[in-house]
């Protein structure tokens, strides 16, 4: 081999070097990232498992539903093409849309659809009520599958069509198979991002893909329902471990949207002149105190009334949403300005009634042991409820033990059922998106010790009020079914409603194509490169 040759050779294999490396970089470059700080870390990956939000976010990436709702809470179909219902109204038969492929490219099958929605109907409220009436469900051909009834069900379309958690995602037959009450461990879905767990750095980073193979609906995007069109190439959730941190990465540009800034940085954010802030949820949210049943003293429903009596709903508000603003009374266990919300005129929560909630006290002989609640710190507004109920069941007596966490393992603790001296709790607070207290279906009215939400209350009457309101097919009538079940939740203490909210949104004024949700979507979101 001549020295021409070699250093041809030579010469060639650094050009091609050169060239790799410059068309790795223009392909980075071109790559479009949304970098988003959520509302809280990414620690549970299973949205059948869990109602918290991070995961019900998590899982609309990379999940579809057969149903889906639009910003005016009507359903429209979603992964199914076409469905019909028999004269007798007990068949349903539904065939899914041309295209619908897994991440793993295996067609999505009606086999799938059932499997996913039997997994789901053990967990869900809706699904608890649906599958009561479902006799059996079968499939006709890879694509078409039926759900036979025992009796008619009018809410079969809002049931496979509901927003918030539990959402009704589908999952391959293998991976929603597994035991409702164990999490899955494989995340393939059909939605319009694929989730890099090779990159998942739980609590810090999860990284999502845009799925090329994904056949979004032709119709514009409302809400959850519409075309599903994934705008950017990449998302990246990044987490922070104070909120001032986050907002100054959103300042600085080293982040491009905030889920849920912190209330005490919200005009230093509107004072910016690249930083928008703004509402996308038009229904808001409704605080939360949540009671474990199952132990002493909250067993006792004249120790949970006592605390009701002491809960003014003004200053869990004014303590952690701030601004009057993004905030309102309601004292009604439905959201306001919904169809079903009935003011309670003679709600405990309007007035604290110290004398009042230690007389009941003293009739339920508390003991004076002292009340464990877990307190997720990471989450503000939930910091901010446990510091004021702290203080008032102080005020009228009682021993609190607050126990600090962040909010992925208290969604982890509160599961248990054992007493607090091996694990358990007695009290947590949360928020609920308001179209997850729409109407008495939903899994936090349930009344079911064994299948029923965190809290575990044991109240037949409730189920029979329930079972009534699926039954129902005229607005009058539910509207009196759920005057019926917002009485029973005041008069056995199930939980205390503590006002509805706002969470504002910030974001640089780069992201355009925000979904007007209760949900926090990100597809149809796109970065404007010319800002």
């Amino acid at each position: 081999m001549t020295n021409i040759t070699v250093r041809q050779l030579v010469l060639s294999f650094f050009a091609i070097c050169i060239y790799a490396t410059m068309t790795v970089a223009n392909a980075t470059a071109a790559q479009t990232v949304l970098r988003v700080v959520p509302h809280a870390d990414l620690k549970i990956l299973d949205p059948g498992w869990t109602t918290i939000y991070i995961t019900r976010n998590h899982g609309y990436l990379i999940y579809d539903t057969l149903f889906a709702m639009d910003d005016a809470f009507e359903v429209h179909p979603q992964m199914v093409d076409k469905w019909t219902v028999s004269d007798d109204q007990l068949t349903w038969t539904f065939t899914l849309r041309s295209g619908l492929k897994w991440h793993d490219g295996q067609d999505v099958t009606g086999e799938d659809c059932i499997a996913s929605l039997k997994r789901w109907g053990k967990r869900d409220g809706m699904g608890q009520l649906l599958f009561s009436h479902v006799d059996e469900m079968v499939t006709q051909d890879p694509k078409t599958f039926s759900i036979k009834l025992k009796a008619p069900y009018p809410l079969m379309l809002e049931s496979l069509g509901k927003l918030s958690s539990f959402v009704p995602f589908m999952m391959p037959k293998r991976v929603a198979e597994t035991d409702p009450y164990q999490k899955i461990t494989e995340y393939i879905g059909s939605g319009p991002f694929i989730f890099k767990q090779d990159e998942f750095v739980p609590g810090k980073k999860v990284v999502y893909l845009k799925n090329p193979n994904y056949v979004p609906r032709e119709e514009p995007v409302s809400g959850a329902a519409g075309g599903k069109i994934a705008k950017v190439d990449r998302i990246e959730w990044i987490s922070y471990a104070k909120p001032k941190k986050a907002i100054n990465a959103l300042l600085a540009g080293k982040v491009d949207y905030l889920e849920a800034p912190a209330p005490r940085w919200l005009r230093k954010l509107k004072k910016n002149k690249n930083t928008i802030v703004g509402l996308t949820d038009p229904a808001g949210f409704i605080g939360m105190a949540r009671f474990n049943q199952t132990i002493p003293p909250f067993d006792n429903p004249k120790v949970r009334q006592a605390v009701l009596t002491v809960m003014n709903q003004r200053h869990y508000m004014k303590a952690a949403i701030v601004n009057k603003e993004y905030w309102k009374e309601c004292h009604s266990v439905f959201p306001c300005d919904s169809p079903l919300a009935q003011e309670d005129k003679n709600s405990p929560l309007k007035k604290a009634q110290i004398k009042r909630a230690k007389r009941l006290l003293r009739e339920a002989k508390y003991d004076g042991k002292p009340v464990v609640i877990l307190d997720a710190t990471d989450i503000a507004t939930i910091a901010n409820f446990t510091k004021v109920t702290a203080a008032k069941l102080r005020s009228i007596g009682m021993k609190v033990d607050v126990q600090k966490t962040d909010w992925a393992t208290l969604t982890t603790r509160r599961a248990s059922r054992e007493p607090v001296d091996k694990g358990g709790w007695n009290m947590f607070h949360t928020f609920w998106a308001a179209p997850d207290m729409y109407d008495p279906t939903r899994i936090v009215f349930s009344g079911d010790p064994e299948k029923g939400w965190f809290g575990w209350p044991n109240d037949p009457e409730l189920e029979k009020l329930r079972q009534a309101y699926t039954a129902s097919s005229e607005l009058k009538e539910k509207v009196v079914i759920a005057k019926k079940v917002q009485d029973r939740i005041f008069s056995t203490a199930a939980f205390a409603p503590l006002g509805q909210f706002y969470l504002p949104v910030a974001y640089r004024k780069n992201v355009k194509g925000l979904v007007r949700s209760p949900v926090q979507f990100y597809w149809n979101i796109e970065i404007d490169e010319k800002k």
